[in-house]
């Protein structure tokens, strides 16, 4: 165990959370009831006991204990037709407390849910350029640190920190290998060291599509496919509820299906990727070819003067109507929507969630997708499946940060 893993423990009195690789059958039984709680909501003595296959002393003891932890409190009583109404308990949501990263291009954007983590607590945007070193690394901790001082909650009540990076990222061995990656080193341990708190890194879709599954609208799924539409693109799998990694954490990298012979080079070092012709990068380059090649645009004086366009400057044009966008993302939506009906032919998901920043042009980038869909998908394989624009937007990645590595730190 290192040196900051034992300290984590030591910080906290609720130390059963924190230990690993046990085979002791109460402290099993008290996570699985916690895990209850935060897969179904409140719940009855009786409710709990007829889940779990134990007796009521059973369960009614479980409970007492983790109420004197401090994680399960009572919450009235259930309304019945008559007789002796049962107690209703349910997470403590002050507990603990998970501190959420999602790692963007030019910021952190940063937050903290509590135990029961329904909603996103002190949220704040730092600006911040990640680079490949270790002043990079001492720099993003410097920040946090600030920012974890500045809360109104002790940093003992702090439980774990997840930290979202795009690419690949292995969760388990807590290696980025696309961002801040330095000399092989574990980034999740280097930042323990520098935070003195447990850190959990995961890949930025999966975590939004977690979040999403957690907290959005998805309604009693439990194999959902969530499309990250950002600069690059990405997907995040959930299979019977559960987020799916793969073997090394590599999983969702939809992005780079092989599907064209444009000669675009990718980011990732090879040419055609589905990334080059369907994603906010694809949005941005296209945007400058084709006026170059003499079309109109709303930002065309920003593009004659050689100003910065951002996808912001992107998205508010597309608001605005702006005709050649609209037809540039009618193109991408079609080349997308190939694809997901691909995988939709592969998975038989139910759910299908767009995410991401060009989730937010919604329609027009929507409704070919979904067209290209039902053209390219074996039909009676897509009517199972529904296709859902993110109802949480930029908080699924954030929130899911926080519920991931929540999530990790009880298994």
């Amino acid at each position: 165990m290192s040196d900051i893993y034992q300290h984590s423990i030591e910080m906290t009195k609720k130390n059963f959370l924190f230990v690993t690789g046990t085979h002791n059958r109460t402290l099993l039984l008290k996570k699985r009831i916690i895990h209850y709680y935060i897969e179904n909501g409140d719940a009855t003595i009786a409710d709990l006991g007829r889940e779990m296959n134990l007796s009521v002393p059973t369960v009614t003891k479980l409970v007492t204990e983790l109420q004197a932890d401090g994680y399960i409190q009572e919450n009235g009583k259930q309304e019945t037709n008559g007789g002796r109404k049962p107690i209703v308990y349910g997470l403590n949501p002050k507990s603990g407390y998970f501190i959420g990263v999602d790692l963007g291009r030019d910021q952190l954007y940063v937050g903290v849910v509590d135990f029961k983590g329904d909603e996103i607590l002190y949220e704040e945007r730092i600006p911040f350029t990640p680079e490949n070193t270790a002043e990079s690394i001492a720099a993003l901790c410097g920040l946090l640190n600030q920012y974890i001082d500045g809360l109104p909650i002790d940093r003992e009540h702090i439980l774990a920190v997840g930290l979202n990076i795009s690419g690949r990222v292995n969760p388990e061995t807590g290696h980025s290998y696309s961002i801040l990656y330095v000399d092989g080193q574990p980034l999740a341990q280097t930042m323990e060291q520098q935070l003195q708190l447990k850190v959990f890194i995961e890949n930025d879709t999966r975590a939004m599509a977690y979040g999403e599954y957690m907290k959005g609208n998805v309604e009693n799924q439990k194999n959902v496919l969530f499309i990250n539409m950002s600069w690059g693109l990405g997907m995040g799998i959930i299979i019977d509820g559960k987020a799916y990694y793969g073997k090394s954490g590599f999983s969702g990298e939809l992005g780079h299906f092989c599907m064209f012979e444009n000669e675009v080079l990718c980011h990732c070092g090879k040419k055609g990727c589905l990334e080059t012709e369907a994603s906010g990068s694809a949005l941005h380059r296209k945007l400058y070819e084709r006026f170059r090649e003499g079309s109109t645009t709303i930002l065309a004086s920003r593009l004659e003067e050689q100003q910065p366009v951002t996808l912001a400057d992107i998205l508010e044009a597309v608001k605005k109507e702006d005709v050649l966008l609209i037809e540039i993302l009618e193109e991408m939506g079609t080349n997308l929507g190939k694809g997901v009906a691909g995988l939709i032919n592969i998975f038989n998901p139910e759910l299908v969630i767009l995410g991401g920043i060009l989730s937010q042009t919604r329609d027009y980038i929507y409704l070919p997708i979904k067209s290209a869909i039902r053209k390219y998908s074996l039909n009676l394989v897509n009517q199972d499946t529904d296709l859902h624009i993110s109802a949480l937007g930029e908080k699924a990645g954030l929130l899911g940060a926080c519920l991931l590595s929540r999530n990790r730190l009880l298994n």
